[in-house]
């Protein structure tokens, strides 16, 4: 099973930035749509931004458009969640997903791979 690897969480002011990163040792992406999702403690995930295979459709929720940015490098097997003008309520564990069959978005409900997460917290 396909197992994707989160990264670049961290503990930031409110107004601040961070960029996740989202890879998979040993498996290529590049043909692939990325979603990424978020889970705030008590609270449903919700999916925050997807990806097409080659970056050409990028769609976002409306809690973050126009400060996140999703974006991807197929040569470096990454796709990336640039976080701008964060919130408290942007504070969850943010998760990039896929169904590994799909190249463009939107992805089904259920996906196959999962990364582990990345806590991202907010302090205002």
């Amino acid at each position: 099973q396909v197992q994707l690897v989160e990264s670049g969480g961290g503990l930031v002011q409110s107004g601040g930035s961070l960029r996740l990163s989202c890879t998979a040792p040993g498996f290529t992406l590049d043909y692939y749509a990325i979603a990424w999702f978020r889970q705030a403690p008590g609270k449903e995930r919700e999916r925050v931004s997807c990806i097409s295979c080659c970056g050409g459709s990028v769609e976002y929720a409306d809690s973050v458009r126009g400060r996140f940015t999703a974006s991807r490098d197929n040569a470096k097997n990454t796709i990336y969640l640039q976080m701008n003008s964060l919130k408290s309520e942007d504070a969850a564990v943010y998760y990039c997903a896929s169904d590994l069959n799909r190249s463009n978005c939107p992805l089904p409900t259920y996906l196959d791979a999962w990364g582990q997460g990345t806590l991202v917290t907010v302090s205002s």
